[in-house]
């Protein structure tokens, strides 16, 4: 029988607490070498800042931003009912995030509207594992699939996993947005099966 995507993401939040300081650091800086095909200078890139285990770092955002790419971030809202909604964006200034909801950093200037992702030429997507077909694992709000339908056609959708998290197959819903790329500390850019 196989895991449901409950039992993954509890498998695979476990495993990143367990590893050490050391690890995360170390991979965090292997992200960083992989910066230059992740985007150019003059690009949009819809980015996040990880929290917790999640892979990645503030230098990764900083490095972007350093290399002439626009940076944005997401704001996460919910309805008045509680249901998240598309994510909203806002311009990464290094320095200037605040805390927000969810142990999220969000930046301070204006907020741009769920649509503005359209102008990104990448989206870096925090995921718990993605598969070689393109289907990724999130945390279950919905935030990102409700946010990654207007992307732009032309739009790389790169999960950001730990190289174990790279894996053969995940189970799929009708609604999952599938990504186009993974990005690892070892492996770098690689791309996945195309969307439909």
């Amino acid at each position: 029988m196989s895991a449901t995507k409950a039992e993954l993401r509890a498998a695979v939040i476990a495993r990143r607490r367990a590893l050490t300081a050391r690890v995360r650091d170390e991979e965090a800086r292997a992200l960083l070498t992989h910066v230059a095909a992740v985007a150019t200078a003059g690009q949009t890139v819809c980015a996040y800042v990880p929290v917790g285990s999640e892979p990645g770092s503030p230098e990764l955002l900083d490095t972007l931003h350093g290399n002439g790419v626009r940076v944005l971030l997401p704001i996460a809202r919910h309805d008045a009912a509680g249901v998240p909604q598309p994510l909203l964006w806002g311009v990464y200034v290094p320095g200037e995030l605040v805390a927000a909801r969810f142990g999220l950093k969000e930046p301070t200037g204006p907020t741009l509207p769920p649509d503005a992702v359209v102008e990104a030429a990448t989206v870096l997507v925090p995921a718990l594992a993605v598969d070689h077909a393109g289907v990724r694992l999130g945390r279950g709000a919905g935030f990102y699939d409700r946010t990654l339908t207007v992307t732009s056609p032309a739009a790389r959708l790169i999960a950001v996993v730990r190289d174990d998290e790279l894996v053969d197959q995940l189970p799929a819903e009708p609604h999952d947005v599938p990504m186009t790329h993974a990005l690892t500390p070892r492996a770098g850019v690689v791309a996945l099966g195309r969307r439909e």
